[in-house]
Order: C-alpha cells, then sequence, then structure tokens
C-alpha cells in the first residue's frame, strides 16, 4: 500500500477537496479516510487543521512521488515558511509499500507517523492491520501506545 496525508489549515476544506482532485488525476484513489479536525501540532498558534489520508496506487518510484506532491502543494499555493506554521495544502507520504528509506529529502516512512494522532486515527480507520516496516507493529498498535494528546475529531 501506498499511503499518503493531507492536510491544510487555509480553506481548509476547499484546499482538500482541490487536492484530492489533483491526486486523481494522477494516481489512483482507491481508499481514502473520514476527515477530520485536528488540533495544530508544533506551532499552536493557528487555525486547527483538516486531515486525512488516502491510499493509492501508482508506478511512480518514491522520489518521483514525492516531486509530484511538491508540484501539488506549490499549485495550491503552499509556501514554505514558518516549519508546523499555517499552510494551503501538505502531503505526505506516509508508507510506500514496505520500504523503508533514510535519505536527507526523502524519509519512508514518514518519521513521526507513530507519534502523531492527526495521522494514526485517519490511517488506523482504514488500515488498522498494516504493520510499519520499522517498528513491525499494526497501525493500531501505534495508536494505543501514541502519546500524542491533541484533539483529533472526525468530520465527514
Amino acid at each position: 500500500m501506498i499511503i499518503l496525508s493531507i492536510g491544510s489549515n487555509i480553506n481548509a476544506s476547499e484546499n482538500i477537496t482541490k487536492a484530492l482532485s489533483l491526486l486523481s488525476t494522477k494516481f489512483t484513489i482507491t481508499t481514502q479516510s473520514s476527515f477530520y479536525k485536528t488540533e495544530p501540532v508544533g506551532y499552536e498558534n493557528q487555525e486547527w487543521f483538516l486531515n486525512m489520508v488516502v491510499v493509492i496506487e501508482t508506478d511512480l518510484d518514491p522520489h518521483s512521488l514525492l516531486e509530484t506532491l511538491q508540484e501539488i502543494e506549490t499549485e495550491l499555493g503552499r509556501e514554505r515558511t514558518t516549519q508546523n506554521g499555517p499552510r494551503t495544502c501538505d502531503l505526505d507520504i506516509l508508507l510506500y509499500k514496505s520500504k523503508i528509506i533514510k535519505e536527507n529529502n526523502l524519509t519512508i516512512p514518514h518519521p513521526r507517523l507513530h507519534e502523531r494522532n492527526f495521522v494514526l486515527v485517519p490511517l488506523a480507520e482504514i488500515a488498522p492491520n498494516i504493520r510499519h516496516p520499522v517498528f513491525q507493529k499494526s497501525i493500531t498498535q501505534l495508536q494505543e501506545e501514541c502519546k500524542d494528546t491533541k484533539e483529533v475529531h472526525k468530520t465527514l
């Protein structure tokens, strides 16, 4: 499975809908989670986020996939100014099959996946039994062990 996270806190509903539309022109979206309203992490003086995850099918390798996702973020007005700050769209590769990649510009699985309920909760909704390739634990197990106390509320 190739699983992406989608997040936004600037015109969130509109931008996530646009992101889904753009993703669907480039990949096959096989499954998508509900939308979740989530408390910001890191830089907290900002609007809450809308987050979700999708499973896609693609023939792109992980590096080409990352490049395509960054192009979509740019098309949606993403500016990389403040770390963890407000954004029109944030697209991350959470898992790419069972690959483990650690490079300067690409880490798969996402390095903080296991620490963040805003991705674990929607991920557990659609793929609770998939195993994290580094920790060899299911998403459900990771969610149970997660110490993140930020609020995550299903909206749609």
